[in-house]
């Protein structure tokens, strides 16, 4: 699958920056030797990409938990919202079943305030 020309600039910025584009062997995403703002040849593991995303949403202000996960909502949500098509949206996730790309949608995670002053108290 191809990606946004904003990601493809992102990530030759990040080759660039991390002096590994003539590296073909190595992984692309690689973890770090300890505190040194280097990187080794060894791959970033699941986890240590989590660290870093939760770590970079606090240095943001976020406080909500947030997490890889997190980016595969939003950009669905997103293309569905710029009037993106579900089914095609399943074929981007790789989802077998459209009912689990269903479970990335947060379209309908908004709740207008007119709503909740329905309620009766």
């Amino acid at each position: 699958m191809g990606c946004h020309h904003k990601l493809e600039q992102y990530l030759d910025e990040y080759i660039a920056a991390a002096g590994i584009g003539d590296d073909k062997k190595n992984p692309l995403f690689r973890a770090a030797v300890g505190r040194t703002k280097k990187l080794s040849e060894r791959p970033m593991s699941r986890q240590d990409a989590w660290y870093m995303v939760r770590r970079r949403a606090r240095q943001a202000g976020i406080e909500t938990a947030i997490g890889n996960h997190s980016f595969r909502a939003i950009g669905l949500t997103d293309y569905l919202d710029n009037g993106g098509d579900i089914t095609i949206a399943q074929r981007m996730a790789g989802h077998e079943d459209i009912s689990t790309t269903r479970l990335y949608d947060r379209r309908n995670d908004d709740i207008d305030f007119s709503e909740i002053e329905r309620v009766g108290i």
